[in-house]
């Protein structure tokens, strides 16, 4: 594993770890709790599922993989939206976490869109 998978193995990891914590710290009502479940799955299989994308057989398998992490981590922007826009959690308690799975969704549409080129899928 090279440095930069090294890099988002553990960011992913970190990442799933605030998510962990956020989900700790929100109210404790029937709608906070609901989304904060589904944010919580989703949150938290990014990492998981990039750790498995570390062990595909092929660049195929990695990138179909990686896919799936990205479907993860764009449901978990989702959850983490309507978090604030149903005025459960205010935006600005938000703002670090959601920056940071834009951030982690653009990673990984990069490394996808590469390795695609390179297997002359795009």
């Amino acid at each position: 594993m090279n440095n930069n998978q090294n890099d988002l193995r553990e960011r992913t990891t970190e990442f799933a770890l605030r998510i962990v914590r956020m989900y700790k710290v929100l109210p404790k009502t029937t709608e906070a709790q609901t989304l904060g479940k589904q944010v919580l799955r989703s949150g938290t299989s990014v990492g998981a599922q990039f750790r498995e994308s570390q062990r595909a057989k092929s660049d195929a398998d990695f990138v179909n993989k990686l896919e799936s992490v990205l479907q993860e981590a764009d449901e978990t922007s989702f959850w983490l939206e309507l978090l604030v826009r149903a005025e459960i959690v205010p935006a600005k308690r938000l703002e670090s976490l959601r920056k940071e799975t834009n951030e982690i969704i653009a990673i990984l549409v990069t490394i996808v869109t590469k390795v695609k080129k390179r297997l002359g899928k795009l």
